[in-house]
């Protein structure tokens, strides 16, 4: 009797033991994270008040900031807009899908040589997480189609449980309306403790500037294009600040991964502009480029160009107790690309063995670990005028290339190149292709052997009836 009462001692301790070692590893690990992804559109590096910005005051933004890393060597897939979304959505270049510019009108996309909109069958994001017990939701910009091509997929067919957007078929969500939607969904999903993935892709900086009287009052003391650009970059960090607030009232902080970045560069005139309105079919009247203000903290370049004013973008991540707080990141080279693996990564999906990534995770970056060497080499396709205009000398480049840290801007053709030291040379002053030859003849050869992989023209189930047969 003694000795089998031991023996059930013995056992119930094992099992009890056992039991405790995956409550612990459990916890190590931690619920599934929610995430929280913000996208501006056309948002510059330095239109922070925390990276310095003279005027623009972005009290909630710089709270990520200060709660969570900034990460000062960020690059985007694309100077413009579509193909960099494309690229966040698929973790691939948006070449890949002959996507190198923003999707318009049928016969300007045919005029490009691009689809009339991302395929939904394509690797996605969002549907990765849904399938693995996510609740998704996109509320903002779409751009992976227009509301000038009607028959395209609604984002509901990408993966998302929910959605509220402009700039794609159907109704056109009101642009401030966007945080409203995110709160909602968010209170929904924390009532049904279920993690949750929302996009919250904000319109601003964007043109038409659509402004309100109570954020031009904030900057009445600016000229009037400075305060029609400070003002809507307020107004949407109040719209962020909201939300953010929406996580600490449900106790969400803690559990919540929140991303900020920008799709590209900041969007500037060529030359002098005159402040007119314009209309935009899917956002509606508003201020034109004319009070487009942005600065990139001098990087070269703006808005559609592959220099770094193009293309490096703020990048802030804040997770408590994951990622430092109040910390800076000076020297990691990280893409867009690289933010599909690294969501799956932390909500712990396992993505299908088919599925090749143009990215990396970069979970241990994020986690305070930076990234010394890539071992894949980033590209870039962005069909450029040539040759350089006085106007825009910076926005020559159709392709780029970087591996680990040297950067190689080529034309059309390749007969032009300018080579860049990144982690010596970060604002690329200093074209370094006399001194390392070898260097240039080195990533020219995998850029070559990269553009051989791009499709000739897209295929699939990406044409709108806009377009005339012929010209499918």
């Amino acid at each position: 009797m003694c000795r089998k009462f031991i023996i059930q001692v013995f056992c119930f301790y094992v099992v009890l033991a056992l039991v405790i070692d995956r409550v612990s590893t459990a916890a190590g690990k931690g619920e599934r994270p929610n995430i929280l992804f913000i996208l501006a559109d056309d948002w510059g590096w330095g239109d922070l008040s925390c990276h310095g910005h003279p005027y623009v005051k972005t009290p909630n933004i710089d709270r990520l900031a200060a709660e969570g890393t900034d990460f000062k060597c960020f690059t985007v897939a694309s100077g413009v807009c579509s193909p960099s979304r494309t690229a966040i959505l698929t973790g691939h270049f948006p070449a890949r899908y002959n996507i190198d510019g923003h999707f318009a009108w049928a016969k300007n996309n045919v005029q490009r040589n691009m689809p009339d909109w991302l395929s939904p069958r394509v690797p996605l994001l969002p549907r990765f997480l849904q399938q693995s017990g996510y609740v998704t939701a996109h509320f903002g910009k779409w751009h992976l189609s227009n509301d000038m091509i009607p028959d395209s997929p609604l984002p509901i067919e990408y993966g998302y449980d929910q959605y509220g957007a402009f700039n794609c078929a159907g109704e056109q969500m009101p642009v401030h309306e966007d945080a409203d939607r995110a709160i909602k969904f968010i209170e929904e999903c924390q009532n049904k403790k279920k993690p949750f993935f929302v996009n919250l892709w904000v319109h601003e900086p964007h043109t038409p500037f659509h402004t309100l009287p109570k954020y031009e009052w904030r900057f009445r003391d600016l000229d009037r294009p400075d305060q029609i650009y400070a003002s809507v970059l307020s107004h949407a960090d109040d719209r962020i600040g909201r939300v953010l607030d929406a996580l600490d009232r449900l106790k969400l902080v803690d559990s919540t991964l929140v991303v900020f970045c920008s799709d590209n560069g900041p969007a500037r005139a060529a030359g002098t502009t005159e402040l007119e309105l314009q209309y935009d079919t899917a956002t509606g009247a508003g201020w034109g480029i004319g009070a487009s203000r942005g600065i990139t903290g001098g990087r070269k370049g703006y808005k559609s160009a592959l220099f770094e004013g193009g293309i490096g973008v703020p990048f802030l991540a804040r997770w408590p107790g994951k990622i430092a707080a109040g910390a800076v990141d000076e020297s990691s080279l990280i893409s867009a690309v690289d933010l599909l693996p690294t969501f799956c990564e932390i909500a712990d999906v396992s993505l299908p063995s088919s599925y090749m990534p143009d990215g990396i995770s970069i979970v241990k970056v994020l986690f305070g670990e930076p990234l010394r060497q890539r071992h894949k080499t980033l590209f870039w396709k962005l069909p450029s005028p040539w040759p350089i205009q006085k106007s825009r000398p910076y926005h020559w480049a159709s392709f780029a290339a970087v591996q680990n840290q040297w950067k190689l801007l080529s034309n059309m053709t390749g007969s032009y190149v300018e080579l860049y030291d990144l982690t010596q040379d970060p604002y690329e002053n200093t074209d370094l292709k006399e001194q390392f030859p070898g260097v240039v003849k080195e990533i020219s050869v995998q850029l070559e052997a990269w553009k051989s992989q791009l499709p000739e023209r897209p295929t699939g189930n990406v044409f709108s009836a806009e377009r005339d047969s012929k010209d499918e």
